[in-house]
């Protein structure tokens, strides 16, 4: 009789593991990076004379 080789299949989560991690570091470097810029800019006030109160 012929032997019939069986071979098991590989887990798919690993990948998806990997897949999920890559995609963290990709936000966390490129999009997270972004904001933090956007946050740190302080805003000047404009004040002019026309904003003071005249007595």
């Amino acid at each position: 009789m012929a032997e019939i080789k069986i071979e098991k299949k590989r887990p798919v989560w690993p990948w998806i593991v990997a897949a999920l991690i890559i995609a963290a570091l990709v936000y966390f470097v490129f999009l997270k990076e972004d904001q933090l810029q956007d946050g740190n800019t302080m805003e000047i006030e404009n004040i002019s004379e026309t904003d003071t109160i005249a007595e």
